[in-house]
């Protein structure tokens, strides 16, 4: 599989010589496994993973204590091994050091890291997987279309007696035999859907319908997909999905536009909240994020009003708009020229949804009615 790897080291070494720094170290599991293709989380609840990377005028170097160093060389380095890259690797005790002191104790010259280290510089990483090489899309193309097939796959066997709880497990086991995480797992039936955007699971039965929302992820790449099933829905079940899909149409097609013109993430706000106005639910944007860019975290940014984050494309993106019960998401590559929904797998309904504004549209998928 490819990794661009050289692409994300030229990016490193420019942002290096930018800073004037001898060496970038990465401890956030985000861009550990944008750079490596690997994983370095075992505790899910710490900002940092078990080894960093660092890059700088003596090459690549991983750091990693004595009990994980022999796993992450052989399992979490993909992408340099793809690349034939042989990192330097430094070993320290696991008693001796936190990653942090590790980092501190052991870096060479003027150093930065992802994160506050003492003694170094602290640098926002997150614009070095902006945007998104062309090598990097068909891998995560694959991690988009099975992370639908697991929640597609669920939603399948879903009842109104399930329970959110019930479902929410179910998505995770499907996610973990597919070789993902399970960073967001939500679930909402149809009474706690209406009163929350985000419904964390409960004991509470589905009923008339669910929602089911993921993100997934794999190798450095994370996904994003909501499907939404029908047992007995209320009759205003339809007309709010499709405005909510509606709006993340115009929500593509000004990521489109507006990443081909040095645009801003507050440019495709200001899109989506027109469109909201525009089909007679003005404001309803207050009630939830929108989402934003997607690659390497559950959003690498969301949009706000007046946000003046760049518009990279080629770029993943995932907009997850909602209506009062309703919600749409998927995860699309947007390119100059096209918006590719990269979470459908063929398999589940969807209608076509023209953008408010702007000449295009985009297939984004239906509540599935099941009987």
């Amino acid at each position: 599989m490819a990794y661009a790897i050289e692409t994300k080291l030229d990016r490193i070494d420019a942002l290096r010589e930018r800073r004037d720094l001898d060496e970038l170290w990465f401890l956030t599991p985000a861009n550990y496994g944008w750079l490596s293709g690997g994983d370095p989380v075992v505790d899910a609840t710490s900002d940092v993973g078990v080894a960093a990377l660092g890059v700088g005028d003596d090459g690549v170097r991983v750091l990693a204590p004595n009990n994980e160093r022999e796993r992450i060389i052989d399992e979490e380095l993909p992408a340099l091994e793809a690349a034939g890259v042989t990192p330097d690797v430094t070993e320290y005790g696991w008693a001796e050091h936190s990653l942090r002191e590790a980092v501190a104790a052991t870096h060479r010259g003027e150093a930065a890291a992802d994160v506050p280290v003492p003694g170094l510089d602290t640098v926002n990483a997150t614009p070095l997987r902006a945007p998104m090489p062309a090598a990097e899309r068909e891998r995560y193309r694959s991690a988009c279309v099975e992370t639908a097939e697991a929640v597609e796959a669920v939603a399948r066997d879903i009842t109104p007696e399930t329970t959110e709880n019930e479902a929410a497990g179910a998505l995770a086991q499907a996610l973990l035999q597919r070789g993902f995480r399970a960073p967001v797992v939500l679930v909402g039936g149809a009474e706690r859907s209406q009163r929350h955007r985000h419904f964390t699971p409960t004991d509470a039965e589905l009923g008339g319908f669910a929602h089911l929302t993921v993100v997934s992820e794999r190798g450095g790449h994370d996904v994003a997909v909501t499907r939404t099933v029908a047992f007995d829905p209320p009759e205003w079940l339809r007309e709010r999905h499709d405005v909510a899909c509606r709006v993340a149409a115009t929500a593509a097609a000004a990521t489109r536009e507006h990443g081909d013109a040095d645009g801003t993430a507050g440019d495709v706000f200001d899109a989506i909240e027109s469109a909201y106005a525009e089909l007679g639910h003005e404001g309803e944007w207050r009630e939830h994020h929108q989402g934003g860019a997607i690659a390497s975290e559950t959003r690498e940014w969301t949009a706000t009003p007046g946000a003046e984050t760049a518009l990279a494309v080629p770029m993943p993106f995932a907009w997850n708009p909602t209506v009062q019960g309703a919600k749409c998401e998927d995860t699309l590559l947007v390119t100059a020229d096209d918006v590719e929904v990269a979470t459908a797998t063929g398999e589940w309904p969807t209608t076509t949804y023209d953008a408010v504004g702007y000449d295009a549209s985009v297939a984004f998928h239906d509540p599935l009615d099941v009987e």
